[in-house]
């Protein structure tokens, strides 16, 4: 199948990528500043809308897979002129060329377009982001809508993986990194998520793309966990010093951004429906340190 990434260099996109290929597929590594590693990289910022059309026409895409976004939530309050652009119009762009070439299209949302009233979400409860990103991100759900019906949306939550991607450490190689360097860190003890192994979610999202599954799923990882215990959680895999975690709460971080107290995601859905089951928080960590231990082996 022709597959179009789009963010290919990032950390869900990259990991998408490497695992289509591996599968067989011909993918095109859609990209704006950091070339991909996989694929055949193809250069598209996504607000602007004559390099997609460019884009489209190298890959002829049957399928596309939209995970380009501008995430970092503080960022997005700041800039929000920039962030309309690339979540909401560079969105636009995306599912109105996919409707053109009738590509199937699955689009990666948030846990952040919910406002973290009551935590383990389904589909179809009613999103009401408290942020520009969950703003953001929500809008170009509704874009998808409205453009397509070929589609599939994929809400994730907390995505960390093995290598820092387009240039950002993702949460659990940052909390690695600092308790190795023996710093301590202040960890929320009032912030609960899904995390989400990006690995875990790429293959969900191939298994979508190859079924061709549409609708709205819940793709994220089954335990809800706040950052304080997943912080400590990656210190017990890791064998790394649990001490230097202290415990804290939002109110005494300097964020710009609202975050939601309890985003995290009912995966029963996806669980009843996928071969590729959304998995644990213990088995992805055990996924996660087997394939930093294999980079280490393949770097020596």
């Amino acid at each position: 199948m022709r597959i179009l990434v789009t963010g290919g260099s990032g950390l869900l996109g990259s990991k998408l990528v490497e695992i289509l290929v591996k599968r067989g597929h011909e993918v095109y590594s859609g990209y704006n500043l950091h070339k991909p590693l996989n694929g055949y990289p193809v250069k598209a910022n996504i607000s602007n809308r004559k390099e997609v059309r460019k884009a489209f026409n190298i890959s002829k895409p049957e399928a596309v897979i939209h995970t380009a976004a501008l995430t970092n939530v503080d960022k997005c309050e700041v800039n929000k002129e920039l962030v309309w652009k690339v979540n909401v119009l560079g969105t636009r762009n995306i599912a109105e060329l996919a409707k053109q070439y009738n590509a199937f299209l699955i689009y990666v949302s948030t846990d952040y377009i919910f406002d973290g009233e009551k935590g383990m979400y389904k589909e179809n409860d009613k999103p009401n982001p408290i942020n520009y990103y969950g703003f953001t991100k929500l809008k170009g759900e509704k874009e998808i809508q409205k453009t397509t019906s070929n589609y599939c949306i994929a809400r994730s939550s907390v995505i960390y993986g093995s290598t820092p991607a387009a240039g950002k450490v993702n949460f659990a190689l940052w909390i690695m990194e600092k308790l190795r360097k023996g710093e301590k860190v202040n960890i929320v003890t009032d912030q609960w998520n899904s995390p989400t192994l990006n690995t875990n979610l790429a293959e969900m999202l191939t298994e979508i793309l190859e079924r061709k599954i549409t609708g709205i799923y819940h793709l994220a990882g089954t335990t809800r966990i706040n950052r304080y215990n997943f912080a400590k959680l990656i210190a017990k895999t890791f064998g790394l010093n649990e001490d230097l975690i202290t415990p804290t709460t939002s109110n005494n971080i300097k964020w710009i951004g609202r975050r939601p107290r309890d985003s995290s995601l009912d995966v029963s859905k996806a669980s009843a429906t996928l071969h590729h089951k959304p998995l644990n928080i213990k088995k992805s960590l055990e996924i996660l340190k087997k394939e930093l231990a294999d980079k280490t082996s393949q770097q020596s």
